[in-house]
């Protein structure tokens, strides 16, 4: 379907204008507030016009929200251009992280279940633009999202003028995937009447006050996605740990036979460890989720799941073009909320969500660290982990026992920084082994963590910290602090935390 036919509303025909055009709304010193989650469906002609301008000579500085994170059109060509002042909630693109690390830009790294009502709130302050990525715009004036809602309905709802990139690289299949529901600001919140993951509440388009578009913009750019890597041979063993604790727990009658609804993060790990169910006894499954990868394009093409709730489609370039060509068919086993609903604690907890989300590092205790290297340096942020984990039924983190070719355990005696408390988490896994925490105090956590899940170069070095600080330390939980920086300290010296 050609653009003009895109737009079913006479009215706002007459809004239609150049990309660059569009981009002279957004002006220096404004909060802007963007479509996009993992990187899909984020807005693409109007940012990459903005930067021109940047890079042009003019000064133009502006806070940026977003669902999760977006590519290179947004995040990296205003990054690059330096026109990127302050950023939330999470991000994943090289040139913004090291503006971020470099003190160029400021981020807060939030949950993302509380940005969207904190836009609400009003806690960013007042949004001046929402610039957000639609499918087409219907008769009523309705904006019908492409491959992902996340903050969109937000940003729509809160902004003083509006500008849509109709992007005609999109399917038209997708229309009819989304529901789109909001809450109500407290004390007037309700509950959210979601008692089944493919529960539909809300409508297939948001609502928008047509008066506020000021412009809107044809796109022809596809998805900026990211490759996964291949399935290798650490995380099928992280797989088949997780899915021999997982038939374990069906068995004590913990579990349905089906399993409880799965969660699983984004990237190459998390993306196999969903995967390794493919090959599994288990059937009939169903996934509550933020981004639904290609793993699940394999498991509903196997029969294994029969339907998947997310905020996203977050293939990899080969996941993409299946599906551009199956679009009709996973939509119909797919369904994509607005972030806030995806990731609500309410809902998390009800459905009783099974939470599996990847580490940095680990400590003995069970506390995880999973956004920054070294205590300081930002990595991506702490997405919807903490939504997934703080609310789940069972909170399963994953990460291979050593980085950078076995100089760094990744199972250190006190992280660096921590992102999940040691109350939130109940497994962690490595390709080593699974342990188990539930039940058990931090001494005994700290021995089976490190037997079980720690590598073999490194477990000597950690029961003999654990020994000396059981020795010299309280026995609740055990700690010489001085020694627990210590074995970071000596990776930044050596290049090694081995002796």
């Amino acid at each position: 379907m050609n653009f003009n036919k895109r737009i079913r509303n006479e009215f706002l025909k007459s809004k239609v204008m150049s990309a660059r055009d569009a981009s002279l709304f957004i002006k220096d010193g404004m909060t802007v507030a963007s479509s996009g989650f993992t990187p899909s469906g984020y807005p693409k002609k109007v940012p990459l016009e903005l930067a021109k301008r940047a890079n042009a000579g003019e000064k133009i500085e502006i806070s940026l929200i977003t669902g999760a994170s977006v590519g290179d059109e947004l995040d990296g060509a205003l990054s690059r251009a330096g026109v990127i002042k302050r950023r939330y909630p999470y991000q994943t693109q090289k040139d913004m992280r090291n503006n971020i690390n470099s003190g160029s830009t400021f981020y807060a790294d939030h949950h993302l279940s509380h940005v969207p009502q904190h836009i609400d709130y009003g806690y960013y302050g007042n949004i001046d633009i929402a610039i957000v990525e639609a499918l087409c715009i219907t008769e009523d004036g309705g904006i019908v999202p492409t491959t992902s809602v996340g903050i969109s309905p937000q940003a729509l709802k809160n902004a003083d003028k509006i500008i849509v990139e109709i992007n005609t690289s999109q399917p038209m299949a997708l229309e009819g995937v989304h529901d789109i529901y909001m809450t109500e600001k407290p004390p007037k919140r309700k509950p959210i009447p979601i008692i089944n993951p493919d529960d539909r509440i809300g409508k297939t388009y948001m609502e928008c006050d047509l008066e506020k578009i000021v412009a809107i913009v044809e796109s022809d750019i596809p998805d900026n996605v990211r490759p996964l890597g291949a399935i290798d041979e650490n995380s099928k063993k992280i797989s088949n740990h997780i899915i021999e604790f997982l038939k374990d727990e069906v068995k004590e009658g913990r579990l349905p036979e089906n399993l409880l609804p799965l969660q699983s993060g984004v990237g190459s790990v998390a993306n196999a460890v969903l995967g390794g169910l493919k090959e599994s006894e288990f059937t009939n499954l169903t996934c509550y989720t933020e981004v639904i990868q290609d793993s699940m394009f394999d498991l509903i093409d196997a029969g294994k799941v029969k339907f998947a709730s997310g905020t996203s489609f977050t293939p990899s370039e080969e996941g993409l073009k299946r599906l551009l060509e199956n679009t009709e068919y996973y939509a119909s086993h797919c369904i994509l909320r607005p972030m806030e609903i995806s990731n609500n604690p309410e809902v998390i907890r009800r459905l009783g969500i099974i939470a599996m989300n990847t580490a940095i590092e680990i400590d003995i205790y069970g506390n995880v660290n999973s956004t920054n290297i070294m205590g300081s340096r930002m990595m991506n942020g702490i997405g919807g982990s903490g939504d997934f984990t703080r609310n789940g039924y069972l909170t399963i983190f994953t990460t291979v026992s050593t980085a950078k070719n076995g100089d760094i355990s990744s199972i250190v005696p006190m992280v660096s920084h921590v992102d999940h408390t040691e109350h939130d988490v109940h497994i962690v896994v490595t390709e080593q082994g699974l342990a188990d925490l539930r039940g058990l105090s931090p001494r005994e956590r700290s021995r089976k963590i490190i037997e079980n899940c720690a590598h073999p170069s490194y477990k000597d070095l950690l029961f003999d910290y654990v020994d000396r600080a059981e020795k010299n330390a309280y026995k609740h939980t055990p700690h010489v602090i001085g020694e627990a920086l210590a074995f970071h300290e000596r990776f930044i010296k050596n290049g090694s935390m081995k002796k």
